[in-house]
């Protein structure tokens, strides 16, 4: 699969989705852009960070990932921040630029030559060996956690919600499309969260167009699966099968706590 799969064509994430501009950028702690009950509410929205956060560092903290950069071998240079920010695949690129127009001498805003050049690729060329431990100061300054904060919600927080929301599906079924734009991305391949939710369209109906929501989740998940196993990377899928089918098997629709799941085995709970 090519590298940059994950998260191709980002620039396209708002106009993929329902019509509209994109919702305003959020930051952890804000108002909720949305209405009451929907994954913006800041207590879901902290499940959600959570949840994503247990599949992606088997941790539940996710805020101590702000200062997170390594290569994983995945194809995509290096990954980094609380949502996976890539070298290659144009998003890391995005944020330093915004962090950059906001405080110009930041420690990163030297690097943004290289990140344009290697933007596509898997390649450390002008990053290395100064890098990972310039990130990692960069995260010490509340800016930059901010500005990590603000493109996570502009290019995958904020489209799935919103798209769920237009599909009449619930906090659950926000946060399935949330987890699946995050690891894969709304690109044009096969795999992307668009594709993904059209094959859920293919074998149900949202509850926008009169379908069950249960049946139209239980299609979504099946799809994310399928798009999960054509990627060696991905292949374990118990992020699904042990987490969201869990949530969606109880009829907890609106993610109410005490929530328990397993990822990879682990176990994990929040009260």
């Amino acid at each position: 699969m090519h590298p940059t799969s994950r998260r191709t064509l980002l620039a396209f994430m708002g106009a993929a989705l329902v019509a509209g501009p994109v919702i305003a950028s959020q930051t952890a702690g804000a108002a909720p852009t949305g209405k009451a009950g929907g994954l913006d509410d800041p207590a879901k929205k902290e499940i959600a960070m959570k949840l994503v956060c247990s599949a992606e560092n088997s941790s539940l903290n996710w805020k101590k990932y702000y200062r997170y950069c390594e290569d994983i071998d995945d194809g995509r240079g290096y990954t980094a921040g609380i949502i996976g920010f890539c070298s290659g695949t144009g998003d890391m690129l995005d944020l330093v630029e915004l962090y950059t127009d906001r405080k110009p001498n930041n420690v990163l805003a030297k690097y943004l030559p290289a990140l344009r050049e290697v933007d596509g690729t898997d390649s450390h060329d002008g990053l290395d060996p100064t890098y990972q431990g310039d990130w990692e100061k960069a995260a010490q300054d509340p800016e930059f956690q901010k500005a990590q904060n603000d493109e996570r919600d502009r290019v995958y927080f904020n489209p799935a919600v919103k798209q769920g929301k237009a599909d009449g599906i619930g906090v659950l079924g926000q946060f399935a499309y949330y987890d699946a734009i995050v690891m894969h991305g709304n690109g044009g391949d096969d795999t992307s969260f668009r594709n993904i939710r059209k094959r859920a369209l293919n074998s149900a109906k949202p509850p926008s167009q009169g379908g069950d929501e249960t049946d139209y989740l239980d299609a979504f998940l099946d799809a994310r699966v399928w798009a999960m196993k054509q990627e060696e990377a991905h292949e374990d899928t118990s992020r699904v099968d042990t987490a969201q089918r869990v949530f969606l098997r109880k009829g907890n629709l609106d993610l109410r706590t005490p929530l328990e799941w397993k990822v990879y085995g682990d176990p994990y709970r929040i009260d």
